[in-house]
């Protein structure tokens, strides 16, 4: 049961991270609220980050649902495991250019404690 519902959540997770990959696409000014404060969101090598970052996301987003399909449980709870390295530096990024705590800790903190939380989930069943 426990098992079910950690693959559910990370299936709801992959998909997030797709889409929030996409918005640096269609809303940029959206995807400036990583948490850098000042950012230029017409400056076009900010935006050039933006779609970095994005890329990212979408890849990641992707990878997890390829281990989720074509793996096992306890793969994908290894990988999403190794991947809350990701939200936890995005956290610490901020936290380093004096952006807002809230962001920091409301967004990409607590995005990698969740993604720590389904791989325990999936780790242990």
């Amino acid at each position: 049961m426990l098992a079910t519902i950690a693959t559910i959540l990370a299936v709801l997770v992959g998909a997030a991270v797709i889409v929030m990959g996409t918005v640096p696409f269609w809303a940029p000014r959206a995807a400036a609220g990583f948490g850098i404060p000042d950012t230029p969101v017409d400056d076009r090598t900010f935006r050039a980050w933006l779609t970095v970052k994005g890329m990212r996301d979408i890849g990641l987003g992707v990878l997890l649902l390829v281990v989720l399909i074509a793996g096992t449980p306890h793969l994908l709870g290894w990988v999403l495991l190794a991947a809350a390295v990701i939200p936890a530096g995005d956290a610490v990024i901020v936290l380093r250019s004096n952006g807002p705590r809230t962001t920091a800790y409301g967004v990409h903190a607590a995005t990698a404690a969740v993604m720590l939380a389904i791989s325990t989930l999936l780790l242990i069943t």
